[in-house]
């Protein structure tokens, strides 16, 4: 065990940075040759194969919060934290069939664009002003932070500052470029992502293996995981009893077995796949067919995202519970990931920051490429200079982008923002989450319900957020820690809590209920509503082939892990 790189460390590392480098700048020169509009720099319009749409949804979703976030959650729950990955699978299909469609015959490039044409420019205007602020301040700051400390305990924990520049610069290089180098690069992200994660968790299983005395085999790794800790592989959690550990309380909190699959995990899922500009600006620039085939793909990958992300999580707590990393003393999930890491073998380490660094720096890349994408088309077009040329808005664009980068680097240099005290995935979740029911709530009326008002979207975002905070906070206080809605479960800090996902799901429902309400006072069609036929969501044999796979292994995994 060592946490020092020697020269094939660098060496590996090395390397990929220059693929990515000289493979970014081949893209960028011959899309310079072929043409420069606000399109091809936003969108990439029509240049996106169907791998690389997939691929960079993807390298776009996976940063450091999945790996060191998710590893920790696996090492704390199990394989019940695989839900995310896997309803978003699901989520994908659904985003394939149904909502791609309508942003693609509505010529939709920017979500703030979907609100103004669906319902006003108030509601846009609201939304992308939020969406800059949750970009940049939120997003933006801790996929860099968490990915800088990341990073520096694998190298030693002295360059922080250092590793968190070079993050920012590296990101900037790619986003500059425009979302077609940002896209295929991605290509090059997820390859590498993929490629060094299998390597850390074949490693992973292999340490297993060995510890437990059984020799140097994976398969063997992983049975002996499931021997050792079968509680770590069951999908869906039991409700607490009276009797129930707090620790296995505090698991139920964040994943309430069989009830969230009925509540928040499908808001969470089918908002941030569906709803988000940072994922469905990869796919807004091709034709349907491609679209739908780079969702269905990203769909198929998010398969195999636990075997990266969650599984050297729950090998890092049977070594832990084992004695075999004491540096885990008190079992602190958050170091899961990176006490595996420094198992590995010399050499081995440069590939694994070299995943690392792919993943942080894509989604940085892609969220600083969305932010650019509202302001420039959503604001600055429409707002500050409507007489803007196309290289006008290109080189505003790359200014947003270089802004923001400076912005996220000065906030996560000190920590400003507390993202070290809460932790990166619960700092997202806590300022995204809140929000989360209004908007999605707005979107899914906006696209299949044609009576849905402006007035009806606006009291929705609001109702969502006062029903979040209200069940989140203040919900036992009022009406008691068990009712027909929710049951409240002690939180270990004095209180009790209703879990997250819950929250969510019963903030959507009344949230749904006021909207509806609302336009139902309204006209029976509202003018702006979109046209829908049912060729729009007819997909061809190969797509629904695609489909029936990705469903059959669902299937099978959920009968095997139940």
């Amino acid at each position: 065990m060592n946490s020092e790189l020697i020269f094939a460390d660098y060496l590996v590392f090395v390397i990929y940075f220059l693929i990515v480098v000289a493979y970014g700048t081949w893209i960028y020169r011959r899309k310079k040759r072929d043409s420069a509009n606000t399109k091809d720099f936003f969108l990439a319009e029509g240049s996106l194969t169907w791998w690389a749409i997939g691929a960079s949804l993807i390298a776009s979703n996976i940063s450091a919060e999945q790996f060191i976030g998710m590893s920790g959650e696996g090492f704390f729950v199990g394989i019940a934290v695989a839900a995310y990955e896997w309803i978003a699978a699901l989520a994908l299909i659904i985003i394939a069939v149904w909502f791609i469609p309508i942003y693609l015959k509505n010529k939709i490039y920017t979500m703030p664009q979907f609100l103004k044409t669906r319902y006003n420019e108030t509601v846009a205007l609201i939304m992308a002003v939020f969406w800059l602020f949750l970009y940049v301040f939120v997003n933006l700051t801790s996929i860099l932070y968490l990915g800088a400390v990341a990073i520096n305990g694998l190298v030693g924990g002295e360059s922080l500052h250092l590793i968190m520049v070079a993050l920012a610069l590296f990101a900037l290089l790619i986003t500059l470029g425009g979302m077609k180098v940002i896209g295929y690069t991605d290509v090059i992200q997820v390859a590498v992502l993929i490629i060094g994660g299998l390597a850390t968790t074949y490693m992973a299983l292999t340490l297993v293996s060995s510890k437990f005395g059984m020799g140097h085999d994976a398969w063997t790794g992983f049975t002996l995981l499931m021997k050792d800790s079968p509680d770590h592989f069951h999908m869906i959690l039991e409700k607490p009893g009276p009797d129930a550990p707090q620790e296995y309380i505090n698991k139920y909190l964040v994943l309430p077995g069989i009830a969230m699959y009925f509540a928040g995990q499908w808001i969470v899922n089918l908002n941030y796949w569906g709803c988000n500009q940072y994922i469905t600006q990869r796919a807004l620039g091709a034709n349907l067919h491609t679209a739908r085939t780079g969702i269905l793909f990203a769909g198929f990958i998010k398969l195999m995202m636990p075997v990266i992300v969650m599984l050297p999580g729950i090998a890092a707590y049977v070594l832990y519970k084992n004695g075999h990393l004491p540096q885990l003393e008190g079992g602190s999930k958050d170091g899961a990931y990176s006490a595996i890491l420094s198992f590995l073998p010399a050499g081995l380490k440069g590939l694994s920051i070299a995943a690392l660094t792919a993943a942080i720096v894509a989604s940085l890349a892609g969220k600083a490429n969305s932010i650019s994408t509202i302001f420039t088309l959503d604001i600055y077009k429409k707002y500050l200079n409507r007489e803007a040329n196309e290289d006008k808005q290109v080189w505003i664009g790359r200014l947003t982008v270089f802004i923001s980068m400076i912005i996220a680097v000065v906030f996560t240099w000190e920590d400003l923002l507390g993202i070290g005290g809460e932790g990166g995935f619960t700092f997202i979740q806590k300022y995204t989450g809140f929000i989360s029911p209004g908007v999605f709530a707005m979107f899914l009326l906006g696209m299949f319900w044609k009576r849905t008002t402006g007035a009806a979207a606006i009291a929705g975002v609001l109702t969502g957020f006062i029903m979040s905070v209200f069940f989140n906070e203040f919900a036992p206080q009022v009406f008691g820690n068990e009712t027909w809605l929710y049951t409240a479960f002690p939180n270990g800090k004095g209180g009790y809590e209703i879990p997250f996902l819950i929250c969510m799901g019963w903030a959507f429902f009344f949230t749904m209920l006021i909207m509806v309400l609302m336009s139902l006072a309204g006209p029976r069609i509202n003018p702006k509503a979109f046209e829908i036929d049912k060729s729009m969501f007819e997909v061809s044999r190969s797509t629904l082939a695609l489909i029936i796979l990705t469903l059959m292994i669902l299937m099978a995994i959920y009968v095997k892990f139940w």
